[in-house]
């Protein structure tokens, strides 16, 4: 690749556009943005890009899918203004968050097998009569009461009152749920993806359409992981070319 970027072989707009399905304007954006390197102009006035400007373009594209949109820009316009390890560090932290969420799998899928143990024949806890208070229940996952009271405003709790006293009653589908969004909420799950998913397990009395989206989550995990090394092996072809 370098001995074409030495070639000072000229581009046009449409020529990087072509194959990606990107319009021309769109190939000005990211040059405006400094995702590509600014082009040199011809005479008359129009951008000349090279084949680094090729690269650049390859790299961006192919780092948006493991890093996201913003990140991936971040990176390429680190790698243009010549601060390279700005944009490894950038890479580093979208790796870091990979291995965060996986982490975050595990617990949850670890929440899930602890609650399907407990409600195997002769290992469930013995629910109390009546069901439990808010305040017991807030003790025994270690959050606050007011937790629980946000957590029934967004839907993912649904206790009864106490018609005498007017007081939260947590039953044994309550006390569940509520293990599961604190599970949830620990590895990083926004209450509004949390109701949805409990809200598909009241439905069908158990635990299973939770299990299937770990499932999906895990393909989407593994699916980062791989945008990740394609985009690495883009960026280190234009770092080579670049520099």
């Amino acid at each position: 690749m370098g001995h074409n970027l030495q070639s000072g072989r000229r581009l046009r707009p449409v020529d990087l556009a072509r194959g990606h399905g990107l319009s021309t304007q769109a190939v000005r954006n990211y040059e405006e943005a400094g995702i590509l390197p600014a082009a040199d102009r011809t005479p008359s006035g129009y951008r000349a890009y090279t084949p680094a400007h090729a690269a650049a373009l390859r790299a961006f594209l192919a780092l948006v899918p493991g890093h996201g949109h913003a990140s991936a820009a971040s990176v390429m316009r680190a790698v243009n203004r010549g601060d390279t390890d700005e944009a490894l560090r950038l890479v580093d932290e979208s790796h870091s968050q990979l291995l965060d969420d996986r982490r975050t799998l595990r617990a949850v899928e670890g929440a899930l097998r602890d609650l399907g143990a407990a409600a195997a024949p002769g290992t469930a806890e013995e629910p109390e009569p009546g069901g439990v208070f808010i305040g017991p229940l807030a003790g025994r996952l270690g959050i606050r009461p007011a937790t629980l009271r946000a957590w029934e405003r967004a839907g993912l709790v649904r206790p009864r009152r106490d018609p005498r006293t007017g007081y939260r009653v947590y039953g044994e589908a309550d006390v569940r749920d509520a293990r599961l969004a604190h599970q949830l909420r620990r590895g990083g799950y926004p209450l509004e993806r949390i109701a949805p998913l409990l809200a598909q397990v009241r439905q069908a009395g158990g635990l299973e359409p939770l299990e299937a989206a770990l499932g999906d989550w895990q393909a989407r995990l593994s699916a980062r992981g791989r945008a990740m090394l394609a985009g690495a092996a883009e960026l280190d072809a234009y770092l080579r070319l670049h520099g």
